[in-house]
């Protein structure tokens, strides 16, 4: 059970990211354009454009991201292998300096020593976790993680766009401030309650940061407009 909460927390700050992130960019972009012209047609072609490059941009980013975590861990292995078969006393020590920091001594610090060093594979992998913290990347996980933050990225940016398909500009921008607010403010108290946190507090951080950039894209597209 501890590893699937783990799981669905790391799938969670996956999406908070894209999500978060495509919603962001895309509403200062339409406060910017909405305020620049008066042309729904304008802002729904910007959005369109800047929330299929944004997609694409953040799937690649977290896909090239997890991949160099994955060349990482292997080419980090490979040395704790050389080291394993060149210099094993030594590296045996660090396993018992790594376990007595962690208050283990006398008999049972030798079992665990003499357990984890008789296989290769267990002494490798508790190198790998303890001295470097380092854990392996499957690559299923790379595939699996670019494409919940190009979903989420997409998610998040699609939906303060779909008013301007059918109201007119200023109302639509007006719905869309509201939706990305309640979207922002939402993903905020679900963020809480998964990690423990306060919902009230979780949701204002998330509302301030959208509205941050809303005001940025905005103050851009008022230098614009005059």
């Amino acid at each position: 059970m501890p590893n699937k909460i783990h799981k669905r927390n790391n799938r969670l700050s996956d999406v908070i990211l894209g999500g978060q992130d495509g919603l962001v960019s895309i509403l200062g972009l339409l406060l910017g354009l909405s305020t620049a012209t008066n042309s729904t047609r304008i802002v729904i072609a910007g959005g369109l454009a800047t929330i299929f490059a944004e997609t694409l941009s953040m799937t690649a980013v977290a896909y090239t991201s997890r991949m160099a975590n994955k060349d990482h861990y292997v080419a980090e292995r490979k040395r704790e292998i050389e080291e394993v078969k060149n210099i094993p006393d030594q590296e045996r020590q660090e396993i018992v300096d790594i376990y007595k920091a962690k208050g283990f001594n006398g008999k049972l610090l030798n079992d665990i020593v003499n357990h984890i060093t008789a296989n290769h594979e267990l002494w490798i992998d508790t190198m790998m976790k303890e001295e470097l913290n380092l854990m392996p990347v499957e690559k299923h996980d790379v595939y699996t993680y670019s494409l919940t933050v190009g979903l989420a990225t997409f998610s998040g940016a699609i939906m303060p766009l779909i008013p301007f398909f059918f109201l007119r500009i200023h109302p639509a921008l007006v719905t869309a401030l509201i939706v990305a607010i309640l979207i922002l403010a939402g993903v905020g108290i679900y963020k809480a309650y998964m990690t423990l946190g306060k919902p009230i507090k979780s949701a204002i951080q998330m509302v301030v940061i959208g509205m941050g950039a809303a005001i940025a894209g905005y103050l851009i597209g008022l230098i614009f407009k005059a």
